[in-house]
């Protein structure tokens, strides 16, 4: 499972710069409110996108 992710990442180089990036400043840093909740939704998009690329559990 870790390694279909770590492939997954590897792939797709600039959405997981942006994905961690966009993570570790929304966690250590306190943005401004409006930008924070941008960030946010950016950050909810790519994990959505994510999750569905890499379909880690077949129901």
């Amino acid at each position: 499972m870790f390694k279909k992710i770590i492939n997954g990442m590897i792939d797709q180089p600039i959405l997981t710069s942006l994905f961690l990036s966009d993570f570790f400043v929304l966690l250590f840093h306190r943005p401004p409110f409006f930008f924070s909740l941008l960030m946010f939704s950016g950050l909810l998009g790519m994990t959505m996108y994510f999750g569905q690329k890499f379909s880690l559990f077949n129901v």
